[in-house]
């Protein structure tokens, strides 16, 4: 679309074209929340008010029904409005009495691309619990690109994502956030994206000390001396991702070396997915293990976990009695 002002006596022009059907409703549905326009079974808009419907519904007609024709900027008597085309339907974007610059319109088609249907998070995004979890059908399969313990940090990687194609391999280590005018670095690690820490300036980042903090956080969390439920796949790699950054995890306070306890042993052997079924495990019903990794559903889900409950057994960690799970 093209931008374009409208004053008011140009619009009353157009109202009063004989072929228009201003006061009327024809090609407008009412749904419980919105108005539709509809022509020939197709949907062009989808507007709150039938004030609003009305209007885009005249000016579609007197533009041949072509969205690409109506303006994307209009102007009614000093007041604006603002029109976006996004994936073949005509939004709302803005009513202002100021005129907006082409940043603020490209902004706010950005921000209608992301949540589209003005949900709690947006696209993708669920929230799980404590963890924010972003997930895409692709060809009838769900993948997840990423845990995150903020909304801030899941919102940046799934817009950049969207932005991208949602190609992974896209992201820099150190990447800048055009939405927060910040850094964050970056790893990309068994496609999942993961975002180590937010800096105000690029000269502040000590890669090193990114590194041996993520290290310490994962590490902790596998020895149970800190809570980090987004950084459960992670905890088997510590030593290959100590290899990968080129550094330790080392803590001024905890020792992360030499576990006496056998049975903390194993428990810290464990796969990442049992470990978390593990964790799930306090007087716990298969049910309520289930809802709480819901975040890693997947094919055969309800068969994997009572899998790796039977293992957890045979190993002596979990026991069962009656239908409930508890920790020995």
């Amino acid at each position: 679309m093209t931008a374009k002002t409208l004053n008011m006596m140009q619009y009353l022009l157009i109202s009063q074209n004989q072929k228009l059907f201003t006061m009327t409703e024809k090609y407008i549905r009412q749904n419980r929340n919105s108005f539709n326009i509809v022509k020939n079974s197709r949907t062009y808009a989808k507007l709150d008010t039938l004030e609003d419907a009305i209007f885009l519904r005249d000016l579609l007609d007197y533009n041949g029904w072509d969205i690409n024709a109506v303006p994307e900027i209009y102007e009614i008597n000093g007041h604006y409005i603002v029109f976006g085309v996004i994936d073949g339907k005509i939004h709302l974007l803005l009513k202002s009495d100021e005129k907006p610059d082409r940043k603020t319109v490209d902004k706010l088609i950005k921000m209608k691309i992301r949540n589209p249907n003005n949900s709690k998070y947006g696209l993708n995004i669920t929230r799980v619990f404590d963890v924010f979890v972003i997930k895409k059908r692709i060809a009838g399969d769900d993948y997840i690109f990423g845990y995150y313990d903020c909304l801030e940090d899941a919102e940046f990687v799934r817009n950049f994502l969207l932005d991208n194609m949602w190609n992974v391999m896209a992201f820099s280590q150190i990447q800048y956030d055009e939405d927060e005018d910040n850094y964050k670095v970056v790893e990309v690690i068994d496609e999942r994206v993961y975002v180590l820490d937010t800096f105000h300036t690029r000269d502040e980042i000590n890669l090193n000390q990114v590194h041996r903090e993520f290290l310490n956080k994962i590490t902790k969390h596998k020895l149970g001396l800190a809570q980090f439920s987004y950084l459960d796949e992670l905890t088997d790699q510590i030593s290959d991702l100590e290899n990968r950054f080129d550094v330790k995890a080392s803590d001024d306070v905890w020792t992360f070396k030499n576990t006496h306890n056998p049975l903390n042993d194993i428990i810290f052997n464990l796969a990442p997915f049992q470990k978390s079924i593990y964790d799930a495990v306090d007087g716990s019903t298969f049910e309520e293990i289930k809802k709480s990794l819901i975040r890693f559903k997947s094919g055969n889900f309800d068969e994997k976990i009572r899998k790796n409950l039977n293992e957890l057994e045979k190993s002596g960690l979990i026991s069962k009695k009656s239908d409930v799970y508890i920790k020995k």
